[in-house]
């Protein structure tokens, strides 16, 4: 087995930095949303799916921390829950089409979820 070159070295310590400053920045932001929502005295579903956008930003990075590989499907579950997010935010300001787009975006997103993990089931990568 070869021992990491210098390079990788400072790639992988770089790799380590940045997950620990988007971690902060969410946890951050996480706090930022809470203090918002005690403070109006009321919780709407807008926020509540902005902490689920925050969650799986967290839950991206501890699973590429854990395992050092990021699957494709949690920033699309990030971008399906933004698309909900933004509709229900914008929905009134919206004409017909612009509704009509963005939830076909939304399907599209879940369809490429099942797409990709019915690849996975059926072509697994081997174990190495």
């Amino acid at each position: 087995m070869q021992h990491p070159t210098t390079g990788l070295k400072i790639i992988k310590l770089a790799e380590l930095v940045i997950l620990a400053i988007i971690a902060v920045a969410t946890m951050f932001a996480i706090g930022e949303e809470v203090y918002s929502m005690i403070t109006r005295g009321t919780v709407t579903l807008a926020d509540l799916l902005l902490l689920f956008i925050y969650l799986e930003v967290l839950a991206m990075v501890a699973n590429y921390a854990e395992i050092g590989k990021l699957p494709i499907r949690m920033p699309v579950y990030i971008a399906i829950v933004a698309l909900a997010r933004y509709l229900i935010l914008d929905m009134k300001a919206m004409d017909d089409w612009r509704i009509v787009t963005i939830a076909a975006a939304a399907l599209i997103l879940a369809l490429t979820v099942q797409v990709i993990r019915y690849g996975q089931v059926k072509w697994p990568y081997p174990d190495k």
